[in-house]
């Protein structure tokens, strides 16, 4: 699937299809953390089937998925979901995010059968910090307990923390780290954004602060040299740093490179536009991405999505190579 998983992303990206799709199942969650703005339980009235995801996938057809939300947990048809989207090609390769509080070795193995290939499970503090920001107690705990065993009870590799980097738990990003190598598992850092909340207290940008991040990214990079639980790219975490530094990075390619999908089955552009709702990537292309100037966010999926072409080939094609 390695391969056709690259060369899907190579044909995509010259098509002005996208290279990755968000499919947010539902804006529900069981959390409330304080840099989201999807805490609580929504009243969703049309929430797509298993089968409308498959008709997604035939029109969009990208070669990576995020099934996110909310918590996408939280839909009881999540698994039929997966195996809606999974086609008998392999592809898309799909990702799990979720903040792991309902997730347990059954759960995995429902979803890992359907066809998830990575678990992104999000941990902002390599302690019980993490309640307090996530406002969900015992979430620490349960994570502690599910994630090694996950990765040590089945042999798949495929599950990743992933720690959005804010003012909060930047002394942390070596801890959590550390914390990922003791649990078995790699970890994926990203950049916060005030978008979603409009809060600019967790944004990174006194001068103290964004040396203290630009030598932690120099760390983290030394870290990577040496083993392979760092997931980022040198080059992406090097960007998150003049992320911070300019307070944004231009030409974004949202609407193109990279899309989400409302649990209404309605399209934004990305997870901070949610107000920007189109039918059809099309229509969306044509009315937002062509004169889209906004860069104040540099989240994962837009960070990978929008490399340059001949980084793209550099960085990925050698995880795309048999070995």
């Amino acid at each position: 699937m390695a391969i056709q998983v690259f060369l899907s992303s190579i044909c995509n990206y010259f098509a002005s299809l996208p290279l990755c799709v968000s499919f947010e199942v539902t804006h529900s969650c069981n959390a409330d953390c304080q840099h989201c703005d999807k805490g609580g339980i929504k009243k969703e009235t049309i929430l797509l089937s298993p089968a409308d995801y498959s008709d997604l996938i035939r029109r969009l057809r990208p070669p990576f998925i995020q099934i996110s939300g909310g918590e996408p947990l939280l839909r009881e048809d999540v698994v039929d979901i997966v195996r809606a989207i999974k086609q008998k090609n392999g592809l898309p390769y799909i990702i799990f995010v979720t903040n792991g509080a309902l997730l347990n070795a059954k759960k995995y193995k429902a979803l890992k059968e359907a066809g998830v290939d990575r678990f992104s499970v999000s941990l902002d503090f390599p302690n019980a910090k993490h309640d307090e920001f996530r406002r969900h107690k015992g979430l620490y705990s349960h994570l502690s307990e599910t994630i090694p065993n996950l990765a040590s009870d089945f042999p798949y590799n495929d599950i990743a923390l992933n720690s959005a980097i804010t003012r909060a738990n930047l002394p942390y990003l070596v801890q959590l780290f550390n914390k990922a190598k003791e649990w078995g598992v790699p970890i994926s850092y990203s950049a916060y954004c005030s978008l979603r909340t409009g809060n600019d207290d967790f944004f990174i940008s006194s001068k103290e602060e964004l040396e203290m991040l630009r030598q932690t990214i120099q760390e983290l990079i030394q870290l990577k040299r040496k083993g392979d639980h760092i997931m980022n790219f040198s080059t992406i975490l090097l960007r998150t740093h003049e992320f911070f530094r300019n307070g944004h990075i231009p030409n974004c390619n949202a609407g193109r490179r990279f899309l989400v999908v409302r649990p209404d089955g309605l399209l934004n552009p990305c997870s901070m536009k949610p107000d920007k709702q189109y039918s059809a990537q099309t229509e969306m292309i044509e009315d937002f991405t062509k004169h889209n100037q906004c860069g104040k966010c540099y989240v994962a999926i837009r960070a990978y999505s929008d490399m340059p072409f001949w980084d793209l080939i550099k960085e990925y094609l050698p995880y795309f190579i048999p070995k």
